[in-house]
């Protein structure tokens, strides 16, 4: 079964504090997942963040709602129990609660501020979906929209580039992950062209006790097996037994099955893995803006 979103969670919560009894946030969740048949799979599935699973965000975000309409209270840090009103609610026997049944509470107003689209023919099925998602979600999805959009970009600017340009972009990046250290000309372009196969090595380590042979296409066409072979050749010729092979393209099935095939360690990455690796280390790019999401300390307002 699919994750619930937060408000499918809001009347099942509700209920599971109908004995009045104090219940810690980690019992509703494990509630919460076997009441909707979660795996443990789908249990660990995390937010875009990395930072907290789906289903805890879910839940916690649906008893947050539920105590802004006071349908639950806080008893002490991470447990709560249900209130005089939530118990009032649930004798109504209401078939659902969600963000629209709780506007009906004047504290839940004043704790939310719905967004209405001030255009005549709103796009609802995006307003729908906006709304099954908690504010963290939204969050990441903004932001890995964004970062596609900005993965695109970059690639079609590297691919207007020289060559020359593109195997020097190619050893800043690998430089800024950390590969050569602090050695001097710990990574060089080898040759513009007529190059065997190799355009550039870089240093493994800050020892540099081995070398990692390059080769970087600026194409836009699908890398095949042949220029894996070719390359692999390189590599032999050199008697190196690994390289790194980054296209702004992309790999054929059979170039990447060779890759893995054969004794030297090839590593294949094709524009959209470069295009990200670009952004998280920050080459082409520039930071624009920066957000911290926080939460507030509930140990620094208990009192001695």
């Amino acid at each position: 079964m699919a994750i619930p979103d937060y408000q499918k969670i809001m009347l099942p919560l509700l209920k599971f504090a109908e004995d009045k009894k104090e219940h810690s946030i980690r019992e509703a969740i494990d509630y919460i997942s076997k009441l909707f048949s979660l795996s443990e799979e789908e249990k660990r599935i995390l937010l875009p963040s990395g930072q907290q699973p789906i289903i805890n965000n879910r839940t916690g975000w649906a008893r947050t709602y539920l105590k802004k309409a006071r349908l639950l209270e806080t008893t002490k840090r991470s447990f709560f129990k249900i209130t005089d009103k939530g118990v009032e609610v649930l004798k109504k026997n209401p078939q659902e609660i969600d963000r629209k049944y709780l506007e009906q509470f004047p504290d839940f107003l004043e704790f939310i501020t719905l967004k209405r689209s001030e255009i005549e023919n709103p796009d609802l099925e995006k307003e729908q979906q906006l709304n099954q998602q908690t504010p963290e979600e939204i969050l990441g999805q903004a932001y890995e929209e964004i970062k596609h959009d900005l993965a695109q970009e970059l690639l079609t600017s590297v691919k207007t580039t020289s060559p020359y340009f593109f195997e020097k972009l190619v050893i800043d990046l690998l430089l800024k992950m950390g590969y050569g250290g602090y050695l001097p000309e710990a990574g060089e372009i080898t040759g513009k062209s007529g190059d065997g196969g190799i355009d550039g090595k870089i240093k493994e380590d800050k020892l540099g006790l081995d070398v990692i042979y390059i080769q970087a296409k600026r194409w836009d066409g699908t890398v095949g097996r042949p220029e894996i072979h070719k390359f692999a050749g390189a590599l032999l010729g050199q008697r190196a037994k690994k390289g790194i092979f980054i296209t702004t393209s992309n790999f054929s099935k059979d170039a990447r099955d060779y890759a893995e095939s054969i004794d030297a360690k090839i590593r294949l990455i094709d524009g959209n893995e470069l295009a990200d690796l670009m952004i998280d280390y920050d080459i082409g790019v520039s930071k624009v803006e920066t957000f911290e999401l926080k939460k507030i300390d509930t140990d620094y307002f208990i009192e001695d």
